[in-house]
């Protein structure tokens, strides 16, 4: 098991010019726990993960990391505790699938360091949970939009962080790489106690694999805590302007979340 990081959102303003996204914002998040990130469109969710990964620069407040200013840490010690997979990565020209992977060990090179066998051992361990061994050869901008985005999630777990940030992980996957992926950063939550905090976009998909559910609306925390506690009709309503209906899901008793449509409201749920 790896060690406990603490992460946690103080007082942060965050905008870009004129306009403000999120407002004096106050988040501790749970260590060592699978965290989801949800709300509408626009409401500040890849905005505040790019700032907790020192991307975007604070108005006001403070991101720490064991009570360690994110954005005044030096980059590649940073790097060596928290990992970031963007929403829409862009990889160098030509680059092959072995060498972008191989990129996720860069924080743990020291100067004048050799490639060693434990880089090895971590490039293999990526590409195999993410079954992209067979692309290793290939080069990044032949492959489909699902493949690419398995390939960027093996160079996030080559970089073997203790804190994952995933901004969309699932994006550009079917369904079943989409739940294959989510259970892949389970394995990875259970057997090093990865920190990982995660925007989605599917409420079912958060509610079933997070421990712990942050709601945002218009730049703050509309609601924080377990899934039960949180994906309810009342919240849906109010981050989502959408009447559903709530029921548990019978095969992970978690909540399971049904949107009501105009044309699509059964008797039973009225």
């Amino acid at each position: 098991m790896t060690a406990e990081h603490s992460l946690q959102v103080e007082n942060l303003t965050l905008g870009y010019k004129d306009r403000v996204v999120i407002s004096e914002l106050d988040l501790p998040i749970p260590p060592g726990k699978i965290t989801a990130i949800v709300g509408a469109n626009a409401c500040g969710k890849s905005t505040l993960l790019r700032s907790m990964s020192r991307l975007l620069a604070p108005r006001t407040g403070h991101v720490l990391l064991d009570g360690r200013q994110v954005h005044r840490m030096p980059a590649k010690e940073l790097a060596r505790t928290l990992g970031l997979l963007p929403q829409s990565p862009i990889a160098p020209e030509g680059i092959t699938v072995a060498d972008l992977v191989g990129r996720g060990r860069n924080p743990h090179q020291r100067m004048l360091s050799r490639w060693s066998a434990q880089d090895d051992l971590a490039v293999a361990t990526a590409l195999d949970a993410t079954h992209t061994g067979d692309l290793a050869d290939r080069a990044v901008d032949e492959l489909s939009g699902g493949q690419r985005q398995r390939v960027w999630i093996a160079m996030a777990l080559a970089q073997q962080t203790d804190v994952l940030l995933l901004d969309e992980p699932t994006t550009f996957l079917d369904v079943s790489h989409q739940v294959e992926v989510l259970d892949l950063l389970t394995d990875l939550n259970a057997s090093r106690g990865t920190t990982i905090v995660m925007v989605l976009h599917d409420l079912n998909l958060a509610a079933r694999y997070a421990d712990h559910l942050i709601a945002l609306a218009d730049g703050t925390v509309h609601a924080a805590g377990p899934p039960g506690d949180v994906l309810t009709e009342d919240c849906v309503r109010a981050v989502f302007g959408l009447d559903s209906r709530v029921i548990e899901d019978p095969t992970s008793g978690k909540p399971l979340m049904l949107p009501l449509g105009r044309h699509h409201v059964s008797s039973t749920l009225t």
